[in-house]
């Protein structure tokens, strides 16, 4: 199930694809997450 989200500003319409945010969302965290590990790794060093 796709679900959507619209977004309506002034006479621009947006639509935002909820699944893909999600997606992103976690792939950013992941990303910092790693970031995150790697500041640590190398301050033990």
């Amino acid at each position: 199930m796709v679900y959507t989200k619209l977004i309506i500003d002034g006479n621009a319409v947006y639509e935002i694809d909820e699944e893909c945010m999600m997606q992103r969302r976690k792939q950013l965290e992941e990303m910092e997450r790693q970031e995150r590990a790697g500041t640590k790794n190398q301050q033990q060093k």
